[in-house]
């Protein structure tokens, strides 16, 4: 990141004494920090990256939609989760291929491999599935630091806009005190 995130960045030197200026600088504070996970930890997936997701999912067992979506959520360490937007467009190209085919039980829509797609999804097999090559399921919760920071983010976002200005103090503290905590952990080594 850059130098506005380190010494004392949280502390009330970091957000001045309070009253709007000190909201409007929290505001600008919590964007850059969304926008750092946004750019630099949660990357976004290449197209290709869902197709090969979705074929090596259904090589190990019929899935709809949803279960394919939360299956790369938990194998990436929550660090990707393909939107709908994407999945079902691909699964439908798939069973437009040849690759997939869909029975409908229960309301939904279960998608398997055919012997097309096995044979596509045999002939991948030597490479690291999507959420692998990535570097996003290297390491159990890898996901959850970044998902972690988004959450205390938008708590901080929501102090500054419903808070009293005691409040505002209050979270500027307990912020300064969590940077200084993290910083302790890396000093251990």
């Amino acid at each position: 990141m850059n130098d506005s995130y380190q010494g004392g960045a949280f502390g009330a030197r970091g957000f001045g004494g309070g009253g709007a200026a000190s909201g409007q600088h929290l505001a600008e504070v919590i964007d850059q920090l969304r926008s750092a996970f946004e750019q630099r930890v949660a990357p976004r997936m290449a197209r290709g990256d869902v197709r090969a997701a979705v074929l090596a999912l259904l090589a190990e067992q019929p899935m709809h939609g949803y279960q394919i979506i939360a299956e790369i959520e938990q194998r990436s360490g929550g660090a990707w989760k393909p939107s709908p937007g994407s999945v079902y467009p691909t699964l439908q190209l798939l069973a437009d291929e040849g690759l997939i085919g869909a029975e409908a039980a229960d309301g939904r829509k279960t998608y398997s491999l055919t012997d097309e797609g096995r044979a596509e999804a045999d002939a991948a097999a030597d490479r690291p599935a999507p959420w692998e090559a990535s570097g996003t399921g290297d390491g159990p919760g890898l996901g959850a630091l970044p998902k972690a920071g988004m959450a205390l983010a938008q708590a901080a976002a929501q102090v500054r806009r419903t808070g009293s200005d005691e409040q505002v103090q209050q979270a500027v503290t307990v912020l300064d005190e969590a940077r200084r905590k993290l910083y302790t952990i890396l000093a251990q080594d």
